[in-house]
């Protein structure tokens, strides 16, 4: 069966296989595997992303995102989405975004809702849609189970990451990494007082996005703490990542979020990395305490778990990465819930 899928990214964000954000990667992947297995390919996404199959792009935001642009953003996405179902014959409609409410199409193709974030994040009519051959899923069992008793989800698509690229071996060298979107939540500001009192250099890798929060949150939390031991380097590209995961001591994530994955995290353990992260939502699914990373509970146990990491065997991160984690198992899930999907067929969690 020939399929073409119509993906939709959240409404503010770019993407491609740079992105910075989870859900854009996610989105990225998918697109390259369609393509790649001869379906094809529609991606709705703001200008300057990139994708392996046809860009529809809407217009990117201008200077700091408020209300207004938030609401142009959504409007442009609908329009998008409406022409091209005007003009394809789409066998799933595949919406990534934060905001798909706002743009979630008439009834027609069927439509696959992924829950990239907390389920509190969304609004709770959101949770059920009423457009028929419409589904949602999680990306985690840890999400999963925050749902309500009456929420009807498929089975969840755990997130995987492309192990084999992330094969590549460097030297350890005496920093910690952090890693994603420079938001108060991703608690960046308790990396730097962790590393600080370890004494090891810091380096923040992401992207300050125009919110004002974040800007605020970055100029206030994040740049008075900058200086000889800790180093601010913006967004980076796949193959710096790469690098620069592998050399590191550890991957440090404090998160205040329950996260509903880690891509990052997955992708320290692919590179030999331990990761030390607080235990918000999937994060406990996806580091073994002792064995691949360590689990803390504040900033104090982070300093600490900093100076056991070399009792880490980089070898076991990266077995259980490729056993765990791969992108490649993530897409073939996917590729056929689009074939049941489109052939009319309901996936449903087996009963326990």
């Amino acid at each position: 069966m020939t399929l073409t899928v119509l993906s939709v990214a959240y409404s503010l964000a770019p993407v491609g296989p740079d992105a910075v954000g989870g859900a854009e990667q996610v989105l990225s992947q998918l697109d390259a595997a369609l393509v790649a297995a001869g379906h094809r390919s529609i991606v709705v996404a703001r200008a300057g992303s990139a994708a392996s199959g046809e860009l529809v792009a809407t217009p990117a935001p201008q200077g700091i995102i408020d209300e207004e642009q938030r609401r142009a953003a959504q409007a442009a996405h609908r329009r998008a989405i409406a022409a091209v179902l005007a003009r394809e014959p789409v066998d799933i409609v595949h919406l990534h975004g934060l905001d798909f409410p706002a743009y979630l199409p008439p009834p027609g193709p069927s439509v696959l809702i992924t829950l990239h974030l907390p389920l509190g994040f969304y609004p709770a009519a959101a949770l059920a849609p009423a457009r028929p051959r419409t589904f949602l899923h999680c990306v985690s069992a840890a999400q999963r189970r925050s749902a309500p008793a009456e929420v009807d989800f498929l089975p969840e698509i755990e997130n995987g990451v492309a192990v084999e690229a992330l094969a590549a071996r460097h030297g350890k060298r005496r920093f910690a990494l952090t890693l994603g979107r420079i938001c108060p939540e991703k608690g960046f500001h308790l990396a730097l007082e962790a590393a600080a009192r370890a004494a090891l250099p810091l380096l923040i890798a992401g992207k300050v996005f125009p919110y004002p929060e974040h800007r605020r949150y970055f100029a206030t939390a994040i740049a008075p703490r900058l200086g000889a031991g800790a180093r601010f380097l913006g967004p980076i590209g796949f193959a710096r990542k790469r690098r620069l995961l592998s050399a590191a001591r550890c991957l440090l994530m404090p998160s205040l979020a329950a996260e509903t994955s880690s891509l990052v995290a997955m992708e320290a353990l692919a590179c030999g990395t331990p990761v030390i992260a607080f235990p918000a939502g999937a994060l406990p699914e996806i580091v073994e305490h002792g064995r691949t990373g360590f689990l803390v509970a504040d900033a104090g146990e982070m300093t600490e778990a900093i100076a056991r990491v070399a009792s880490i065997d980089p070898e076991a991160c990266r077995t259980a990465a490729r056993a765990r984690f791969s992108a490649a198992r993530t897409v073939r899930r996917y590729l056929a819930l689009y074939e049941a999907l489109a052939a009319g067929e309901t996936p449903r969690r087996p009963t326990a």
